[in-house]
C-alpha cells in the first residue's frame, strides 16, 4: 500500500526539504517553503519486474535519418530553431511581459498553418476574443488556426487527443494547474508537472509543443531549472520595449545551434524579421563623435556589426561609478585595469558609462578592443576614424590577441561601406592564406592602442600614421 508523506518545495529553487521552515537552505530565500503531498511505496522500488519488453541496442555507427522540419517561412525563426521545428519536439519560449513572445509566435503558426499544418493556439492568459483581435491587428484572422482559452492540464490534454494538431503553442506554462496537485497555479510543482505532462504528449504523438515562460526579474525563466532540462530547446526573446526591435536568442537546442539570434523589428503590423541587422543597429549614427567605436562581433553564425558607447566623465562623489548596459560588468573592470596598468592611465575620480547602442547584449571576450578604444576616445576627448570597425582581445598582459571569424567580420563592414579594421594581425595559417577584406591597422599591444589615440588628440596626427 502506498505511504502517505508531505514534503515542503521552495518556490524559488524548488528544493525539497522534509519540515517546513522559514527560509530555504538552498538558496537562501524566505516563506518560499509550501507544503505538498506525494505518494510513496518503499517496497515497489525492490520489487523486480516479471515481465516486460527488453531493451535493444544498436551499434553506433551508420547513417542517421535527417529531422524532419516543419518551416514556417520566417526566415529568422527558422534560423534560430535550427531550420524549422521538429515533430515531437518540446520548445521553452521566455521573455519579459509586453516583449512580444505572442506575437511573435501567433504569426509564426499562423505560417506555419497556411501551409497545411494543423496548429492550435491555447491561451490561459488572455480569452479568445483578446487572441482575436490581436490577429485581426496583424491581418492574420483568416489563418486556420485552432484557438481556446483553458487553464485546466485535463482538459487541455483531452482536447489535444481528439484534435490531435501537429503544432501546440502553450501561453503560458505558468498559468496551468493539474488537479492530481493541490498547489496553486504558477507554483514549482504545477509548473514541472504540467511541463513534464505536455513533454510526454509531445514525445507519444509526434507533434510540436510550444511552451511560453514569464521570467524573473534576474532574466531566467520563471520556474523549476528542471523545465529546461525537459524540453528540447530554450529560446529568449530578448530587447528593450522603448527599441523598435527585438532579438529571438537559442540558449539551447537539440536540434541545431546555440547561441543563434533572429533579428526582429516591432512595427504596427507585428513583427518584421530584419534581414541586416548590422544596418538596423548602425542606423541613425551621425557624424564622428567621441567616446564611440563600431564593434564586428558574431552573432551565432552571422556578424552583426554595433556601435559602443563610452562616456568618461568627472565623478561628483567620492567612489567613481561603473555603470554597463548590454556588456559584462567584471569584463570592464578588467579592460580599465589593463589600461590603467599597461597603458600609464588613471581612472582615478572618473566616472565611467559603457553603452551597447540598440540594446545588444554581447557576450564574447573580441569587444574587449573595442570598448577600449571608446573608453580612450572619451578620456582624450577625440573621435575616432569614421570608417574603422574594431575588434581584439586584451590580455591581462596587455597584448591584444587575434579572434576568430576575423574575415567575415571584415567582409560584413566592406558590405556596410567601411574602410578599414583596428584589429591584432590575424595568424598565420600554413594551409591557407586568410584573405583580409579591409586595410587592416594591426594593434599588437593595447600601449599602441594608447599611443594611437592620445597623438590623434594632442598632435592631431592621422590614426593609421605609424607611431615613433
Amino acid at each position: 500500500m502506498a505511504k502517505i508523506s508531505n514534503i515542503f518545495v521552495c518556490q524559488s529553487c524548488g528544493g525539497v526539504h522534509a519540515k517546513w521552515s522559514g527560509r530555504c537552505d538552498a538558496c537562501g530565500e524566505w516563506n518560499t517553503l509550501v507544503e505538498e503531498v506525494t505518494a510513496q511505496n518503499p517496497s515497489s522500488a525492490t520489487k523486480r519486474r516479471k515481465s516486460g519488453r527488453a531493451l535493444q541496442f544498436t551499434a553506433l555507427e551508420g547513417e542517421a535519418k535527417s529531422l524532419p522540419r516543419r518551416v514556417s517561412g520566417i526566415g529568422e525563426f527558422d534560423r534560430v530553431t535550427g531550420g524549422g521545428l521538429v515533430p515531437g519536439s518540446a520548445i521553452l519560449v521566455g521573455g519579459d511581459p509586453g516583449i512580444g513572445k505572442s506575437t511573435l509566435l501567433l504569426q509564426a503558426v499562423a505560417k506555419l498553418a497556411g501551409k497545411g499544418h494543423k496548429v492550435a493556439y491555447i491561451s490561459g492568459e488572455e480569452a479568445t476574443d483578446q487572441v482575436r483581435r490581436r490577429a485581426k491587428r496583424l491581418g492574420l484572422s483568416k489563418a486556420p488556426v485552432a484557438l481556446a482559452a483553458e487553464t485546466g492540464l485535463g482538459p487541455i490534454l483531452d482536447g489535444l487527443m481528439a484534435e490531435t494538431p501537429d503544432i501546440v503553442v502553450i501561453d503560458s506554462i505558468q498559468t496551468l494547474w493539474s488537479d492530481a496537485l493541490s498547489a496553486a497555479p504558477g507554483t514549482v510543482a504545477q509548473v514541472r508537472a504540467c511541463a513534464q505532462e505536455l513533454t510526454r504528449f509531445a514525445k507519444k504523438r509526434g507533434c510540436c509543443v510550444i511552451l511560453v515562460g514569464h521570467v524573473t526579474k534576474d532574466g531566467q525563466i520563471a520556474g523549476p531549472r528542471v523545465v529546461e532540462h525537459m524540453v528540447d530547446a530554450v529560446l529568449y526573446f530578448e530587447g528593450e520595449r522603448s527599441h523598435q526591435f527585438r532579438i529571438l536568442r537559442a540558449h539551447k537546442n537539440r536540434f541545431g545551434p546555440t547561441d543563434e539570434i533572429g533579428v526582429f523589428e516591432m512595427g504596427e503590423k507585428g513583427l518584421a524579421e530584419v534581414l541586416n541587422p548590422s544596418a538596423l543597429f548602425l542606423d541613425g549614427r551621425g557624424d564622428a563623435a567621441s567616446g564611440a567605436a563600431v564593434f564586428a562581433g558574431i552573432e551565432g553564425s552571422r556578424p552583426v556589426l554595433t556601435e559602443i558607447q563610452a562616456l568618461v566623465a568627472p565623478s561628483a562623489f567620492g567612489t567613481p561609478r561603473r555603470a554597463v548596459v548590454g556588456w559584462d560588468t567584471g569584463r570592464l573592470a578588467m579592460v580599465l585595469a589593463v589600461i590603467e596598468a599597461r597603458g600609464g592611465i588613471s581612472f582615478a575620480g572618473k566616472d565611467i558609462y559603457l553603452n551597447v547602442a540598440g540594446g545588444l547584449k554581447i557576450n564574447e571576450p573580441a569587444a574587449d578592443l573595442a570598448v577600449a578604444a571608446a573608453i580612450l576616445s572619451s578620456h582624450y576627448d577625440v573621435a575616432l576614424p569614421s570608417d574603422a570597425v574594431v575588434f581584439g582581445e586584451i590580455s591581462l598582459s596587455g597584448d591584444v590577441r587575434p579572434v576568430g571569424r576575423a574575415d567575415a567580420r571584415m567582409k560584413e563592414a566592406a558590405k556596410l561601406g567601411f574602410g578599414r579594421a583596428i584589429a591584432p594581425a590575424p595568424l598565420k595559417s600554413g594551409n591557407s592564406k586568410s584573405s583580409i577584406a579591409l586595410p587592416l591597422i594591426a594593434i599588437k599591444t593595447l600601449p599602441q592602442l594608447v599611443d594611437r589615440v592620445e597623438s590623434l588628440a594632442e598632435r592631431g596626427r592621422d590614426f593609421t600614421a605609424p607611431q615613433d
